[in-house]
């Protein structure tokens, strides 16, 4: 039997990102980049705002008409012009002028400053249109100047940032009709075990339904990449061997769940030996998934989960995802972490990092964390509510409710850059 090394977290995957994807680039219309990650920085075309224009409905005013003003002493203004927003000015302000003005109009040359529709008054004089004001203005008042958000040729949004309604906002704003997008990485996944049943088929004998590979789907999909189910694999070393060799031709990666044990019928490592790979570790020293398998063939990378839904489920966002993330453009590859108090006894002595199903609430002002359910890598009902991972170090001793501790938090977007430890 093989006799195997359990290597550190951080090592394996320090040692998995040496052997890192190269992400690739496609242009994809604005209408289709929702939830993609861009593959460019975005550079500003233009200056934003484009000119300086209102903040408000009112008129455009020089401020410097405006030292004499008060409630005792109004002046009056002529108006000039009228500025719906979308009109260039004609006129140029002149002493004691004014335009009316719109919320977002380019403001006249002359003026410099917007006093607001209603700390005027309004009226006809000889059929020509006047105000009269009360109060100063101060230079700039009620202005958006021309580049104060953003000048051209700034970088305004970084490669590797997900495409959301306000990042497709800014596109627009832009002119970005067609977006640089990372390629969705496109992963092909087995499920492996003679026990295996497929969601559509009835309960048998000493069968169990395959749940790891539609699990795998959704928490790939939840990334941005594109996972492929390929089906089925038994217990069989040749079906295994030559249906991961003729996926191989078609994926980069390839993720396989189950027989990656020293058991009798565990056959991917045998597999792994035949395909001339690259092993870069095949035990790793956590609970679950210590069994995770890593191999690296010819630019393609082979990951060999755990068949225990909870093993597999660790096993995915702990090393498949930040090869994913790098393939994306994205800067924070791994999942990220906050302190959290437990709410729970842990008695258990751990030789290896353990990850425990858990959830997230907030009590008295301080993030507790609490298990959702039996602490066993088979288990997976808990996994239908479980939001975050709870880190229980390698230990000598045990863990006691109330000890501050760090958890992975899964439905985040944002990420880390850095491994916890």
């Amino acid at each position: 039997m093989e006799k195997r090394y359990p290597m550190q977290i951080n090592e394996a995957i320090d040692k998995l990102m040496a052997h890192c994807l190269v992400g690739k680039t496609e242009m994809i219309p604005i209408e289709h980049c929702d939830n993609r990650y861009l593959a460019e920085d975005i550079i500003a075309t233009h200056d934003v705002p484009l000119f300086t224009r209102s903040g408000y409905d009112g008129y455009a005013i020089r401020a410097e008409d405006t030292k004499h003003c008060s409630s005792t002493t109004p002046i009056e203004f002529k108006v000039v012009e009228e500025l719906p927003a979308g009109r260039v000015p004609t006129k140029e302000i002149g002493a004691f002028e004014v335009s009316r003005i719109m919320t977002g109009a380019k403001t006249p040359k002359g003026a410099n400053a917007v006093i607001m529709l209603e700390l005027v008054k309004e009226f006809n004089r000889n059929g020509e249109k006047y105000i009269s004001i009360k109060r100063k203005v101060k230079k700039g008042e009620h202005l958006s100047f021309q580049g104060e958000e953003t000048k051209y040729g700034e970088t305004i949004i970084k490669k590797g940032t997900r495409v959301n309604p306000g990042v497709k906002a800014v596109l627009a704003t832009f002119g970005y009709a067609r977006i640089p997008l990372a390629v969705k990485p496109k992963i092909g996944i087995f499920a492996t075990g003679s026990e295996l049943l497929d969601v559509n088929e009835a309960m048998q004998e000493g069968k169990i339904r395959n749940s790891n590979s539609y699990m795998i789907v959704a928490q790939a999909k939840r990334i941005g990449a594109d996972p492929v189910y390929l089906g089925l694999l038994p217990d069989e070393i040749e079906t295994c061997f030559n249906s991961i060799t003729s996926a191989l031709k078609k994926f980069d990666i390839i993720i396989t769940t189950g027989g990656v044990s020293v058991g009798d019928y565990d056959f991917m490592p045998e597999v792994y030996k035949r395909l001339n790979g690259e092993v870069l570790f095949n035990k790793v020293a956590m609970r679950p998934g210590s069994v995770t398998t890593v191999t690296a063939l010819e630019g393609k990378l082979l990951f060999g989960l755990s068949g225990n839904p909870s093993a597999s489920y660790v096993g995915f966002d702990l090393f498949v995802r930040p090869i994913l993330k790098r393939m994306l453009y994205c800067e924070n590859l791994f999942l990220k972490v906050v302190s959290a108090k437990l709410t729970f006894d842990f008695p258990k002595v751990n030789p290896f990092t353990r990850f425990i199903r858990g959830r997230l609430f907030y009590e008295n002002g301080e993030i507790l964390a609490g298990p959702v359910g039996m602490d066993k890598s088979n288990i997976v009902l808990s996994l239908a509510i479980t939001d975050t991972l709870i880190i229980l170090p390698a230990s000598t001793r045990a863990f006691q409710k109330g000890d501050w501790v760090k958890v992975l938090l899964l439905e985040d977007n944002e990420g880390s850059q850095f491994l916890w430890e």
